[in-house]
């Protein structure tokens, strides 16, 4: 096949500015912030980019506007190797942005949405299903577009499939994700989205369930029983933002070089914590040795051992 990983997602630019101890302040108050920048964002765009810095064979799906920003997102994938053939330009459209307040570790976002939803099962074009491996989705609750389709798009993909779900504004946790849980391979949330979907879920999950827990590691548990967990290296941060969606990439990509499910959570857990090292989700990602190296310090702990 052509490609290793199809990625259908959200896309967006990213304004990073590191607060530091400074807070926004209405009525006009202006305030000097430690650092800022516009980067690639988007769960999608990230996940893709940490995924080929890692060697895979990445393909991209996603809509943008024909404005300047909607040439910065895309020239920024095909820089890290992102095949962008896939992705669509909206006429009279904007593309959309996130501005990302970090705050000693900590961050707080802001969404202008633009295009990022309007990616439908339908614009995925079937020769790309066709090509790659895994299809991998990001950011579900924020791709309203996609929630009709999807179900049938991933029955009928042939491969292995997966979902980083994020946040969800409006705070359901639903949108039909329990009814496509059934259909995938790997849920991908953090700890506080994977309390919010098992509420809203309502059952046990049939699919592979890996969370991330930030400074505490990560755990995979499958339906057949097997539990997994991996701690988190040791390393400050210097901006979280994208930290989870280099996490996914290095999942899936060791899974797809043929890694286990123990090497892909060290994998993982290395490409999240190295991806903080700079501003912005792509800037510090790992190549594969880099990642390697880190993830070779990393123990996985058989959860139902612990519990015994």
């Amino acid at each position: 096949m052509e490609f290793d990983l199809l990625v259908a997602g959200e896309l967006n630019a990213d304004v990073v500015v590191e607060c530091g101890d400074v807070r926004p302040t209405f009525g006009q108050v202006e305030e000097l912030v430690e650092d800022a920048t516009i980067v690639l964002g988007s769960s999608g765009a990230i996940t893709a980019c940490g995924a080929a810095r890692l060697g895979a064979r990445v393909a991209m799906a996603g809509v943008v506007g024909d404005d300047w920003l909607g040439d910065f997102v895309l020239d920024r994938l095909a820089e890290r190797g992102v095949d962008t053939r896939y992705c669509l330009r909206r006429p009279g459209r904007r593309t959309g942005m996130t501005v990302v307040l970090g705050a000693r570790g900590d961050r707080a976002m802001l969404t202008f949405p633009g295009e990022i939803g309007r990616l439908a099962a339908a614009d995925v074009p079937a020769e790309a299903l066709a090509a790659a491996r895994h299809l991998h989705v990001s950011s579900y609750f924020l791709q309203y577009d996609l929630w009709a389709g999807l179900p049938a798009l991933v029955k009928e993909f042939a491969g292995t499939t997966s979902v980083d779900p994020n946040w969800d504004p409006s705070r359901s946790f639903d949108h039909g994700l329990p009814a496509l849980l059934p259909h995938l391979d790997y849920l991908l949330p953090n700890e506080q989205e994977a309390e919010h979907i098992a509420r809203a879920n309502g059952g046990p999950l049939t699919c592979g369930l890996v969370v991330k827990r930030g400074g505490d590691g990560a755990t995979l548990n499958l339906p057949g029983g097997t539990a997994l967990g991996v701690d988190a290296p040791a390393i400050t941060p210097v901006d979280t933002t994208g930290a989870g969606d280099s996490f996914d990439a290095g999942f899936l990509a060791t899974l797809l070089r043929g890694g286990t499910h123990a090497e892909a959570l060290r994998v993982a857990s290395a490409c999240g914590a190295l991806s903080t090292q700079g501003l912005g989700g792509t800037a510090a990602q790992p190549t594969l040795p880099e990642a390697l190296e880190l993830a070779g310090t990393l123990t996985v702990h058989d959860l139902q051992e612990t519990q015994k």
